[in-house]
């Protein structure tokens, strides 16, 4: 462990954190853009840079480790200035030649680098902004690539390589400049690319997007936390709501996703929900006509425990089988088997979860 000061704080970390983990840990403030919390720190944007006690110069506080007796400065009128210039050159590299493209912009409201110069007070680049020079890669059913708009931040690319394993986006290189090679063209089929959106949450700005985020504005949502009903892993996500709609779905913090989605997560756990072949109340086969008539929860419960209760007294328990669906949740799909052997008492049980 390692003790050092944070604006006069004494904090204890473990060894191998940052200065920007101690500050957290101390409970002081520091803006960030280009960090992502649990990926390595590519310290690109040098908004987060604090004063060291003995340094000469100021240090990116996301990728300089902690040391035992480190003072360390996180406000002050240097500082600000330091951070204000680094923000400038990265709004007029953004290409924000005008408000109206903020407007516009499908993160307006949720754009993290917008948040940061409200922060800073850094309202209008003092640099000759970018023109916007570089088509719009978006031949992916549900990704869109704005290059124009992109800080190279490589947010998205250590969401994709080291989060998600999938190796797809890279930082490339076109003369000294650092570019994105987004795999969202007419070729994204051919690639490994698999449409989780990893990266698009990982964007601080509109450079990389959702294709659905172009239907609605943070400030018009709600979000409802829940569980993933594709598989039994268990992830947690925000559904976002609009007008009593469920629009959109974001990767929570769970135990088993940590922030994370694949594609059928973010993309395919919603739609259903207000799909008109969707049924919205049980149908029991009426035995005069044949055909299937809308009940109560009740009188279709009723008339499930019956009839296999009955098998159960005539037949017993191993004329029964339970099958799970592969989408329930592992706790729910215990439950199933448990009723299964306890009440139904039949050890035949299978699911469909094997893909």
């Amino acid at each position: 462990m390692f003790n050092l000061t944070i604006d006069g704080r004494a904090v204890e970390v473990p060894e191998g954190s940052t200065i920007l983990d101690a500050a957290r840990a101390a409970g002081v403030h520091v803006p960030t853009l280009c960090h992502l919390q649990g990926q390595r720190a590519v310290a690109s944007c040098r908004v987060c840079v604090v004063e060291v006690e003995g340094e000469p110069y100021p240090v990116p506080s996301c990728s300089t480790p902690a040391r035992e007796g480190m003072a360390v400065t996180t406000d002050s009128e240097q500082l600000l200035a330091w951070r204000r210039t680094a923000l400038d050159l990265v709004i007029a590299d953004h290409g924000l030649n005008s408000t109206n493209y903020c407007f516009s912009c499908e993160k307006n409201g949720a754009c993290e680098l917008q948040a940061v110069c409200r922060e800073l007070g850094v309202e209008e680049p003092g640099f000759p902004a970018r023109e916007a020079s570089e088509p719009v890669v978006d031949a992916n059913p549900f990704l869109s690539y704005d290059p124009n708009l992109c800080i190279r931040c490589q947010r998205c690319v250590g969401a994709c390589n080291e989060a998600a394993r999938n190796h797809t986006l890279r930082a490339g290189k076109r003369g000294l400049r650092t570019t994105i090679e987004a795999p969202f063209g007419p070729a994204w089929r051919a690639t490994d690319c698999e449409s989780c959106g990893n990266c698009a949450q990982a964007c601080p700005t509109g450079a990389l997007v959702e294709k659905r985020r172009a239907g609605y504005r943070s400030w018009e949502t709600k979000r409802v936390r829940t569980t993933c009903p594709h598989c039994g892993v268990g992830c947690q996500l925000d559904l976002v709501v609009r007008d009593g709609k469920v629009v959109d779905a974001e990767a929570a913090d769970g135990p088993s996703n940590r922030g994370m989605l694949c594609v059928k997560g973010r993309s395919g756990s919603f739609d259903f929900v207000a799909s008109e072949d969707r049924l919205t109340t049980p149908l029991v086969r009426n035995a005069a006509t044949g055909e299937l008539e809308p009940a109560t929860w009740d009188e279709a419960l009723d008339l499930v425990a019956r009839r296999f209760s009955e098998l159960k007294e005539r037949h017993g328990g191993e004329s029964l089988a339970a099958f799970a669906c592969s989408r329930s949740t592992n706790e729910d799909v215990y439950l199933f088997q448990k009723m299964a052997r306890t009440v139904l008492e039949t050890n035949n049980i299978d699911s469909c979860a094997r893909v």
